[in-house]
């Protein structure tokens, strides 16, 4: 059963229920998904991500979460992030999703990890990518392993100086 497409101001009601450090982590999300995008078009995937890598740890209010409530924070960012992506400009493709994950994760001191992974689907090489936290996926379903062979290293891992790259496809 399809439903009717929520009208603008149902959406703005349901935005302005929500608490506020949920709708700042929508609005920094709707913000950072098209500079990401146009940040990997003109630069680069290496130059963009050492640039967010940059950014994140001179934010003023990065905070440092005691490790039972970066759990559930990831989880509000991750929510937040998928928000700003069905709600806000344009369409952004899993690498742009993974990126903006990626840095607010890091904006809160979580050693959030950047995956990609490939697969061959008839004569297509296909790519993806996803974030997880402790091994625990928080932008994909969690058995993206069993469909894309995962690079060994992670691609962005949240650890200061950490310049990991991937390697050879695992699993």
């Amino acid at each position: 059963m399809n439903r009717a497409p929520e009208s603008v101001w149902t959406k703005w009601r349901r935005f302005r229920e929500l608490p506020p450090l949920e709708r700042s982590l929508v609005l920094r999300a709707m913000a950072l998904l098209p500079l990401t995008e146009a940040g990997l078009r003109l630069m680069g995937f290496r130059r963009w991500k050492e640039l967010v890598e940059h950014l994140s740890l001179s934010v003023p209010q990065r905070r440092i979460l005691e490790r039972a409530d970066q759990q559930m924070m990831a989880e509000r960012i991750s929510r937040s992030v998928r928000s700003a992506e069905l709600h806000g400009p344009g369409t952004p493709n899993c690498l742009e999703r993974s990126l903006t994950l990626w840095w607010l994760l890091q904006c809160y001191g979580i050693d959030g990890e950047l995956h990609v992974g490939a697969r061959k689907s008839e004569s297509r090489f296909e790519a993806h990518a996803w974030v997880e936290l402790r091994g625990v996926v928080l932008n994909d379903s969690p058995n993206v392993h069993k469909h894309y062979a995962r690079f060994d290293a992670p691609i962005a891992a949240a650890e200061a100086g950490s310049h990991a790259a991937g390697g050879a496809a695992s699993r």
